[in-house]
């Protein structure tokens, strides 16, 4: 072995590595990990070895993000943020605001409203937005992505009316009396408007993906999987021919590119250790904030709402099946649970076919499943991508929509125990990358707050922090075909790491929401503390 770079001792290091699990001393030699063991790795040390006194801080595999929109993400920090406005008088004050100081005629754009976090939890309307955006097209995005409010502006450029048909795999929400379009969009009813949007330039782009690097390595992450197209894949490789680039990317590919990206030749897997390509990313369905997402019952007190299909069953298997021929895994957005099913179906056609055995595919979300389904995930060797935070911010629209359904939203212990694996991300912007908090929302599954209650919601399902933490390292990596290099700190793997200022494997889950990130190292550098 060569000269250790770097030996960090006197620390708890958690390694996630099932054959030896815990160490106080790891020593680095590049970009990889040489050793693990205990305080007698000092005397590996040579004169250019940096010695670090982790004084008893603990040391985690570096968190990967199995689930987020890192360029929108990074974008987002700009917009008007309405996540967590108690009311729609909240959110409007905020919006006014910003018009003031933007010039007439630019488009204003935001994103993270909820209405169930208002008084009255009923969908906003253009005539709301109108009275503080007179001089702007506005659009503003739920939460949850699948439902935007525009304001009338913003439906007089995009042509919609009341004789606007809803396209394909979307909604126009219309007023029950007179048929006028309300203001509210549902999944692919959005590209009405996202159409008349300027992308952002390549400058631009890079600038924001800049900021949102640094604003995750502040949260201990090292690596990502992206779901978005080909701004943002640009704007890695651009920092990256830089020498900025210092953080890991399994990038997703989107339906709409799937035949050129066939015709080019690429498969799951092509890449390097920094950016990677994993799958063909498809939607079947929409959300659960929206209610949209596709369900096998009408949602309660809707006999008449099963849903959208953003993707119908034969399309599905259609896509899933060509993707499967060309080496491409799929990364398939269900929330309901016909969704889930469909593509469950999809998914098994290849398997039954033997067609690309070997692809990690995914269900993104998995948020409801029937009973039925639920051990299918293991049997098809399907990996829930899921995010923690989801569960908790949708406790009360759960409840309402799905009723006694709900014993199998977010049922992560329930996968685990039928032999799945789970990958656990955040989903940002809609929600934060912060995975301290998705951890004690995964332990817990309750909010910050405490909401619902002591035992948290449907406990059955809560997860220790060790399988949290798990499905943010080693379940991740795996989920990205990248177990062989990342997710645990085993010699040989890379030097990804994070240390925390306590132990989250000892101490109250209540603690986790305090628990700060004190370095995150990528590649053998401290990219964030030291």
């Amino acid at each position: 072995m060569n000269s250790p770079t770097i030996i960090l001792y006197n620390g708890r290091i958690h390694t996630m590595d099932r054959l030896r699990p815990y160490a106080s001393a790891l020593a680095v030699v590049g970009d990889r990990i040489a050793a693990v063991g205990d305080d007698s790795l000092r005397s590996l040390a040579s004169p250019t070895t940096q010695l670090i006194d982790l004084g008893g801080r603990t040391v985690t595999p570096g968190f990967i993000d199995a689930h987020l929109h890192f360029l929108a993400y990074g974008l987002s920090l700009r917009e008007i943020d309405l996540m967590n406005v108690p009311s729609i008088e909240a959110a409007l004050e905020r919006i006014a605001e910003r018009a003031q100081s933007t010039p007439a005629g630019q488009w204003l754009t935001g994103r993270g409203w909820d209405q169930v976090l208002w008084p009255e939890a009923v969908f906003p309307t253009a005539t709301q937005l109108d009275a503080v955006t007179p001089n702007h097209p506005a659009f503003l995005r739920r939460k949850c992505g699948h439902a935007g409010w525009a304001n009338s502006l913003a439906l007089k450029l995009a042509g919609i009316t009341r004789d606007t048909p809803d396209p394909d795999g979307g909604a126009i929400e219309r007023d029950p009396v007179t048929g006028e379009p309300t203001g509210i969009l549902l999944e692919r009813a959005m590209d009405l408007i996202f159409r008349l949007q300027a992308i952002p330039s390549d400058a631009e782009a890079v600038e924001a993906v800049r900021v949102a690097m640094r604003r995750v390595h502040s949260l201990g992450i090292t690596g990502i999987h992206n779901m978005e197209a080909a701004p943002a894949l640009r704007a890695f490789q651009e920092l990256r021919r830089r020498g900025e680039w210092k953080l890991r990317v399994l990038q997703q590919i989107p339906e709409v590119d799937m035949d050129a990206t066939i015709e080019l030749g690429i498969q799951s897997g092509y890449g390097d250790e920094w950016i990677r390509f994993g799958a063909v990313k498809i939607f079947a369905d929409g959300s659960l904030g929206a209610r949209s997402a596709l369900m096998i019952e009408p949602y309660e007190g809707e006999p008449h709402n099963r849903g959208i299909a953003v993707s119908t069953a034969q399309h599905l298997k259609e896509q899933v099946m060509k993707a499967a021929q060309a080496g491409l895994a799929v990364h398939i957005h269900a929330i309901g649970d016909q969704a889930n099913r469909n593509v469950l179906d999809a998914i098994e056609a290849t398997r039954r076919a033997g067609v690309g055995a070997h692809l990690r595919h995914r269900i993104e979300h998995a948020q409801v499943l029937h009973p039925a389904d639920l051990p299918r995930f293991a049997a098809l060797q399907v990996i829930p991508s899921m995010q923690p935070i989801h569960c908790t911010q949708d406790i009360m629209l759960a409840d309402r929509h799905w009723g006694a359904r709900s014993r199998l939203a977010y049922a992560w212990s329930s996968l685990l125990s039928s032999g799945a694996v789970l990958a656990f991300g955040s989903d940002a912007p809609v929600e934060t990358p912060d995975v301290l908090q998705g951890v004690y929302a995964a332990v817990t599954r309750r909010r910050a707050d405490g909401f619902p209650g002591a035992e948290g919601w449907w406990p059955e399902e809560c997860v220790s922090v060790e399988e949290a933490a798990y499905a943010y390292t080693v379940g991740a990596a795996y989920a990205g075909g990248e177990e062989a290099i990342k997710g645990s700190l085993t010699p040989g793997k890379l030097a990804d790491l994070t240390v925390l200022d306590r132990d989250i494997f000892t101490i109250a889950a209540e603690e986790l929401l305090q628990t700060r990130v004190m370095a995150t190292m990528v590649g053998g550098e401290f990219v964030y503390g030291a």
